[in-house]
């Protein structure tokens, strides 16, 4: 009886082990599985998190730091020893250029500008902007905002609804609308800026303005139909023959391409922004209708007497002063003096 007891205890206690381990067994497998989940769940978000983080970090590069349209100032000549590395011919001579400006020119900087084919109408804007320079006085003069209802309504040009903007190339009835939120856009950054005098509260509302391409894009295009306004006002004086037009609109209507303003609009402006930038006619054009000097530097004309153009090459004393400059002519970047 003794060793029956003796193993009834031992089989009894088995029994109790093993049914507690099988509680211990299920509660540990459930704890791993609850582990397992928890740690594949983490890593999910963890996952989805990196995903997001990057996203964002992609989508401020592009609105803060790729969308910016002008960078900060670089030292002239180390931007033509990148530039321009190796031996050739080309290579020499636009280090050469570079050395001249910087020697002769007293060019000690310059800030590199978007290369898209607004490069040049950007490169003025923002020198005139980031200066502080006024309105020009033909536009105190008169309501800029009211130019495309003028064109339209006033002077017939009913062909203005084919106007496009740029790479949208959009044309319709919409395009006086759209024409006039242009204006708006131009007259109300350009007050602004302006009439503020601190010069480091200037630049960076230069920066910030010129990093929103909807807001500049629309400068761009209430610049290119003022160009147009003051086309088709040269030509109604020239059929009035009331006064004489500035010299440059002869030039202008010399092209085949640009006989009237309907085809200056089709086979020029049109274009301006999307497949072409401005040429040497329209440059002269630009400086007037702005009133400033835009002085270029034209590297691959360097050693000839294109080297440095004016535009307009007759201006006014009092006119403000931009500098450019140009490898191809194409585009353009900002020049800046140090003495």
């Amino acid at each position: 009886s003794g060793r029956h007891e003796v193993w009834s205890w031992k089989t009894a206690s088995k029994e109790s082990l093993c049914l507690m381990w099988q509680k211990v067994k299920v509660q540990l497998m459930l704890s791993m599985s609850f582990l397992t989940a928890v740690l594949w769940y983490c890593r999910r978000l963890y996952s989805f998190l990196a995903q997001l983080l990057k996203r964002w970090s992609n989508y401020l590069q592009r609105k803060f730091i790729r969308n910016v349209s002008v960078l900060p100032e670089v030292d002239l000549l180390g931007y033509s020893a990148k530039e321009w590395k190796g031996e050739t011919k080309q290579a020499k001579q636009m280090r050469e250029a570079y050395e001249e400006l910087f020697r002769s020119c007293h060019i000690k900087y310059l800030r590199q500008v978007k290369r898209d084919n607004y490069s040049v109408i950007r490169a003025v804007l923002f020198q005139i902007f980031s200066q502080g320079v006024p309105f020009p006085s033909w536009m105190k003069e008169r309501d800029i905002l009211k130019l495309p209802e003028k064109l339209l309504y006033s002077q017939g040009c009913n062909w203005i609804q084919q106007y496009s903007f740029g790479p949208e190339r959009y044309t319709g009835p919409n395009a006086f609308g759209k024409l006039r939120k242009c204006m708006e856009a131009l007259k109300t950054n350009w007050a602004e800026i302006s009439a503020t005098r601190d010069h480091e509260e200037r630049g960076n509302l230069c920066n910030t303005l010129f990093s929103d391409e909807s807001k500049e894009y629309k400068l761009y295009e209430a610049i290119k139909f003022i160009m147009l306004y003051e086309v088709v006002e040269a030509n109604e004086q020239i059929k009035s023959r009331e006064e004489p037009v500035h010299n440059l609109f002869s030039l202008l209507f010399a092209r085949d391409s640009s006989s009237d303003p309907l085809s200056f609009m089709m086979n020029h402006l049109n274009s301006i922004g999307d497949s072409i930038c401005l040429d040497q006619v329209e440059l002269l054009l630009l400086g007037y209708l702005l009133q400033v000097k835009i002085r270029v530097y034209r590297l691959h004309r360097f050693n000839t007497e294109e080297f440095q153009v004016n535009y307009p090459d007759e201006y006014r004393r009092e006119w403000n002063e931009v500098s450019l400059l140009t490898e191809d002519d194409r585009y353009y970047h900002i020049a800046l003096f140090r003495t």
